[in-house]
Formats: C-alpha cells, structure tokens, sequence
C-alpha cells in the first residue's frame, strides 16, 4: 500500500468588504480554486489538482484558509491562487486576493505557523496604538482570551517576539 503524501497551503484571503468573507462557505472556495486551476494550468492542471485537493480549513471571520493537494502538484495550486481576484456570491463581486502565508506538510506545521503569525500580528497592532486607551482595550481582550495560566504561556513564549509579546500585553 502507497501512502499518498500531502502538502498544506495556508492563505489568508484579504478584502476590504467584511461582507465578502462571511458569506464564504468551502464547497464555493474550492470550486473557486479549481476554476483558477483550470483557466491557468488548463485540463492537465485541473485534473492533477482534482484528485487530492480538499478545503480542510475556513475561518470566515478572519479569513483563514487551509488547502490541501498532493504535494507532486502543490506548486500548480500555489500558482494559481495569484489568479483570483474576486469571490462572487449571491450576485455581488467582492474584490479579493490570496496571500499565502505558508506551505506544510501537516495541518500541525501550519497550526504552529499560525500561532506565530498571529502573536507578531498582535505585538505589531500593539506598538501601532496610538493612544493608552486602545492600548489597554486590546490587553483586556487578549486576556480574556488567554486559556494558558501565566506560567505555562512564559514557558512556551520563547522567542524574541514572543517575550515582547508578552511584556507588552502582561497578563
């Protein structure tokens, strides 16, 4: 028995109408993809990236998006998603664009990727505040998102960014 191996591409789907990513669902995101696979790639790319491709992610409200494909024909999907440039749904276009953030060989790869991701994002929305205000509304809500106690969230910030993520929101 072959074991087929995978490759996970994860993207952030960016648009400036909110509207656009909530009305997302996955059968009409993958529908999507192959289409850009097939105009860009032709039937030769539509049929190798058909067999093994899977939206295995999507979070709407951030954008989030996990692909998987074979990892022979990872690259014909990565190049395609360049090529779509809105989402239509329910007659509106919404102008989009995907800007992948990184490519894996397990979802936990990406899952730890995200994490990082997501901790720089946050440090750089903290430095960006302009006034103590906003400064503490944010550490308000990332506290009482916390589900880790202090101890073990210091144990696993280890990192340069991480440890000034961490002294900037303190917990």
């Amino acid at each position: 028995m072959v074991r087929f191996k995978h490759r996970y591409l994860l993207c952030e789907l960016v648009s400036d109408d909110p509207r656009c990513r909530l009305s997302l669902d996955d059968r009409m995101l993958g529908g999507l993809v192959r289409d850009a696979i097939a105009r860009v790639h032709g039937t030769f790319g539509a049929a190798a990236c058909s067999v093994g491709f899977a939206v295995r992610y999507l979070n709407a409200y951030t954008g989030i998006v996990l692909l998987r494909c074979r990892k022979d024909f990872y690259q014909l999907v990565w190049s395609a998603l360049p090529f779509i440039t809105y989402l239509e749904n329910k007659g509106h276009r919404y102008p989009c664009f995907f800007n992948t953030l990184h490519v894996g060989g397990t979802i936990r790869t990406c899952q730890k990727f995200l994490i990082q991701y997501n901790r720089r994002q946050l440090l750089i929305l903290l430095q960006n505040c302009t006034d103590e205000g906003e400064r503490e509304a944010i550490k308000k809500s990332v506290c009482r998102s916390c589900l880790l106690e202090e101890e073990s969230a210091e144990e696993e910030l280890s990192d340069s960014a991480g440890e000034e993520f961490a002294e900037a929101v303190n917990c």
